[in-house]
Parts: structure tokens; sequence; C-alpha cells
């Protein structure tokens, strides 16, 4: 097998031989990809798809269902807006330190203190 490979290149030279190697590894991938690979991103891509639609089905039901808490809450005469006001800058505070912490590489501090 050796021997072969050593006459095909002393009698067509290396550059035409390493052509042909690189036509047949192109070749055996196009194929591959067209028989193996494309098939199943279809399918990937049809699965992918659906899980789109339903996030965004999600999103509005999401939407909804916080639109009617809030007109009940108001309906009742609560007002969650300070509580939440106040809950957003204690989180938003709490990942600014977090964040800060990460940069700076200082270990991580233990929630509740």
């Amino acid at each position: 097998m050796l021997n072969q490979i050593v006459e095909f290149i002393n009698r067509y030279g290396f550059p035409i031989i390493a052509a042909g190697g690189m036509g047949y590894f192109i070749f055996y991938t196009w194929g591959w990809v067209t028989k193996d690979i494309k098939p199943v991103l279809r399918e990937t891509n049809q699965v992918l798809k659906g899980l789109t639609e339903r996030i965004r089905l999600l999103d509005s039901d999401l939407i909804r269902l916080d639109q009617k808490v809030r007109v009940v809450l108001h309906l009742r005469g609560k007002t969650i807006e300070r509580e939440t006001d106040e809950a957003d800058v204690i989180i938003n505070k709490e990942h600014y330190i977090e964040i800060e912490d990460v940069i700076t590489n200082k270990p991580k501090k233990p929630r509740g203190n």
C-alpha cells in the first residue's frame, strides 16, 4: 500500500496526489453533511420553532395574568408599587455588590448580612 502511494507520487507528483486527496475529502464531507447532518438540522429547526411559539404563548399568558393580578389588587385598594420599588432597589444593590466583587476578585459575601 505504502509502495503504491510512493509510486503514484513519483509518477504524478505530490501536488497532483494532494489535490486528488483533498478532492476526495471534500466529496466525503459533502456526502456526510447532506446525508447525516441536514435531516437532523431540519428536525431540530422544527422543534426550535415549536418551542419559540410556546415561549411566546407563555409570555403572553404571563402578561395577561400580571395584568389581572394588578387589576384585582387595585380594586381591593392595595398598592404594591411601593413594596415592589423597595424590593427592586434591594435587588439592584445586591446585584451591584456581586458584580463589583466579581470584578475585584473579592470573596462572595454571604446573603442576609
